[in-house]
């Protein structure tokens, strides 16, 4: 999931698996991120006649505005926003229904994350569409493979890649300005060991990834949900790891972190209970954060209020 501020919204990003989605976008014909998209240019209801019957007209013309705006919306979901860049709905609509633990929001996207975005996707993103299994090896030259599901807007994850070049980084979400803004860091950074990944992360577990293929998986300060009605949407659940299990190396480590001490808690329970993992911290409860897990300023903020983050590193047996 996206990581979110220390003190979240409901409604925040996500996982974001992750995550989860995807902004909308303009075909190549239109003229950028804040300008208005084909769907913009769907005709409205004319004005009624003066010698018409108001009332009559009046209801006609509310519901033809309501299904102009519906269809408007409709296209802004499927259209790609940036031309050779990531895709508004990779694995479509129609793939399935299902709760999902992101929800996708559209933002202004920067000048620099546009040109990031499509300038370097063709080279180092990728959209989850479901549609083949994915080579890691060549993808990454060879290197080690972690997944990181929900990166915000990067500057972890970019820092982490430069840190550790030795490991490849496959990162996903879904916040498009997030997207462009870590291919815009890694690229300055001199870093070609990060992947982004545009989609559900979900799809991309169950139907992207060979087994036994990752090295790890990252999930930093997921969308933690925290109306009881909408825990169900918190991403780390038992079958979620039963998608995550397979496709983890002998000995990977799955390393969550929160400041959300509901959902910590829930973490833990869930990954204790999971007869594939095995907590590596000796007393059976949090682990210190590892030095490779950056402070990110979401999290100093946090820890300047009071919030206590928990990191959980779980190995795959």
């Amino acid at each position: 999931m996206s990581e979110q501020p220390l003190n979240p919204s409901p409604a925040g990003t996500p996982d974001d698996a992750a995550a989860g989605t995807a902004p909308a976008a303009p075909g190549p014909s239109a003229p950028g991120p804040t300008g208005s998209t084909a769907a913009d240019a769907l005709p409205l209801p004319a004005e009624p006649a003066s010698d018409a019957a108001p009332d009559a007209l009046s209801d006609e013309d509310a519901a033809a505005r309501r299904a102009a705006s519906f269809e408007r919306a409709r296209r802004l979901r499927q259209e790609p926003r940036f031309p050779g860049g990531p895709a508004a709905d990779p694995a479509g609509s129609h793939h399935e229904r299902r709760i999902r633990s992101f929800q996708p929001r559209r933002s202004r996207v920067t000048t620099g994350q546009q040109e990031s975005l499509e300038r370097l996707w063709p080279q180092w993103g990728l959209d989850i569409d479901g549609k083949r299994v994915l080579d890691l090896a060549e993808l990454f030259g060879g290197l080690p493979v972690v997944l990181e599901i929900g990166f915000g807007m990067g500057e972890a994850t970019a820092q982490m890649a430069a840190d550790d070049p030795g490991t490849g980084i496959l990162a996903v979400d879904v916040h498009t300005p997030g997207q462009g803004n870590l291919l815009g860091l890694a690229e300055k950074a001199g870093s070609t060991n990060v992947r982004v990944a545009n989609g559900d992360a979900v799809i991309l577990l169950r139907e992207m990834l060979a087994p036994e293929s990752l090295d790890g998986l990252r999930v930093y300060f997921p969308d933690p949900w925290p109306k009881a009605r909408h825990h169900k949407r918190r991403l780390i659940q038992p079958d979620f790891l039963d998608l995550v299990a397979p496709v983890l190396k002998p000995g990977a480590i799955v390393h969550c972190a929160t400041d959300w001490e509901p959902y910590a808690e829930q973490m833990l329970e869930v990954l204790t209970a999971h007869p594939r993992f095995e907590n590596t911290a000796a007393d059976g409860g949090y682990a210190p954060r590892p030095a490779f897990r950056p402070l990110t300023r979401f999290e100093g903020q946090g820890l300047d209020k009071g919030h206590v983050v928990h990191d959980l590193l779980f190995a795959r047996v």
